[in-house]
């Protein structure tokens, strides 16, 4: 099977042919430090990393780099106003986003470049703008000539005849033409600044990432991602200024995440309605949210409300029943080995590479995976499985599972001891118990012996009080059976 993106520069969906054979070379837009990370950069991040795992599963070594802004004027005023060193006040903040994004489940990029530590690698990169003829100096200030640059406004398909009608030029900039943006800023006060050839100052925003991505990662390489809203100006901005220095070819693949909703409106401060990872993580599982998240294409607008979350629990809730019960046959010899099962994850591997090869369809693919599911319900209801068939089983839903983020380092749950001797106790089941999962078994003998003797009180009794320590019990046709219900 084929890998196809859809690549924004295009507006298409490409074949995937990496620049170096089994390998990809990924960067991605990471964030400007200057608060804590919310619930929008989880959006662009976990569907990156999702991305990321698929290639990884498909074969591929990923080398995955997210650049830290570190410099920036947001980062220079809420510093100021807290009296903080900037570079102090971004390192604060850089480790309490990255902490964020690990509390939720992100894992990380392999590489974390920072701006202020690349200073000397962008002034190089202007000075080759500059020498091939795309940029100019003004009062300090560097600019690139957006009219020199032919191809401006490919990636978001705008003309430069139609973007100059709706530009114009601020107090105190000093470029040529409205559409020109700055590659270096003069010094002002309270600002952090570097010694340049054109005088104290530091880089603007786009340079950074061209060339903090060309660093890490050459010319060309194979994906350049972020959210929808940096299509225009910062990766145009990075195209024109990147192949200025270096000639055609920057990334061959441009991704572009859907913008976050929050009860159908944009985030947005004005509103209020921004809500930190902290918080977030405060009112749900990290699992909900990332399977909220999953469950959505990457390129669409999610919308993150109390009843799509409560969806996603309730959905998630039945994958880890099916993966419990399956790790319950798994550690009895109590069924046999079913061939049919095979076939089943056949298809769940197949059905599941069908979709994440079409552009990374995540909800095709969950799609798939509870087809997959409802198969092992419906064979589970007919009669147990095998300790091999129900290890495969299980195996092959987290493999999938693992590359949307869930079922990640999965324990196997707890039971409380005490609460099964209390039980055994309640009963007159006067036996020692070489373990709470034995008790649970010696439990549902009690009450299989009762239903025998139709004494559906007791039998009643006993599965209601397993329920409230968490033991939900099932009858089948071969027999009662009972995994712990993991709590989100």
């Amino acid at each position: 099977m084929v890998l196809r993106i859809y690549n924004t520069l295009t507006g298409k969906k490409e074949e995937f042919k990496p620049v170096e054979e089994g390998k990809v070379k990924m960067y991605v837009c990471g964030m400007t430090v200057y608060s804590d990370a919310h619930i929008g950069h989880a959006r662009t991040y976990l569907a990156f990393d999702i991305v990321r795992r698929y290639l990884e599963y498909k074969g591929y070594k990923v080398t995955y780099v997210q650049n830290i802004t570190d410099v920036d004027d947001k980062i220079i005023k809420s510093a100021n106003e807290r009296n903080m060193d900037p570079l102090e006040y971004s390192r604060y903040y850089t480790e309490r986003c990255l902490s964020d994004m690990d509390a939720l489940g992100i894992r990380r990029a392999d590489i974390y470049p920072k701006a202020s530590e690349h200073i000397e690698d962008m002034i190089k990169m202007i000075e080759k703008i500059i020498e091939n003829g795309y940029a100019y100096v003004s009062g300090g200030d560097v600019y690139f000539s957006v009219e020199k640059f032919k191809d401006y406004g490919k990636l978001s398909k705008q003309k430069i005849e139609e973007m100059k009608a709706g530009a114009r030029v601020e107090p105190g900039e000093k470029k040529r033409n409205p559409l020109d943006f700055a590659l270096w800023k003069s010094a002002k006060p309270g600002e952090p600044k570097w010694q340049s050839p054109w005088g104290e100052g530091r880089p603007g925003w786009h340079i950074e990432c061209s060339v903090m991505s060309t660093k890490y990662l050459g010319v060309p390489f194979d994906i350049h991602g972020g959210g929808q809203d940096l299509i225009f100006p910062h990766h145009e901005n990075e195209i024109a200024q990147t192949e200025a220095a270096y000639g055609d070819g920057f990334a061959n693949y441009w991704m572009h995440v859907g913008l976050l909703k929050v009860k159908g409106e944009k985030m947005s401060k004005s509103l209020g309605n921004i809500i930190p990872i902290r918080d977030a993580i405060k009112m749900y599982d990290p699992e909900i949210i990332r399977f909220f998240f999953a469950s959505m294409h990457y390129r669409s607008p999610p919308n993150f409300t109390e009843e799509a979350l409560d969806n996603a629990r309730k959905s998630l809730e039945k994958i880890y029943r099916v993966y419990d019960l399956l790790r319950y046959y798994k550690k009895r010899n109590i069924g046999d080995e079913d061939e049919e099962v095979k076939e089943f994850i056949k298809d769940l591997e197949k059905g599941f590479e069908e979709a994440m090869d079409d552009d990374f369809n995540t909800p095709m693919a969950m799609k798939v995976i509870f087809e997959f599911i409802d198969k092992i319900n419906n064979k589970l209801k007919e009669k147990p499985l095998g300790p091999e068939t129900s290890r495969a089983a299980q195996e092959a839903l987290r493999k999938v599972c693992n590359v949307l983020t869930l079922l990640q380092d999965v324990k196997e749950p707890d039971i409380n001891p005490d609460e099964i001797k209390s039980l055994l106790e309640k009963y007159g089941l006067e036996v020692e118990a070489k373990s709470a999962e034995e008790g649970v078994d010696i439990l549902l003998k009690r009450r299989e012996d009762a239903r025998k003797e139709k004494d559906w009180g007791t039998a009643d009794s006993i599965r209601d009080d397993l329920k409230k320590i968490g033991i939900e019990v099932e009858d089948t046709k071969s027999g009662a059976v009972w995994y712990i219900k993991r709590r989100f």
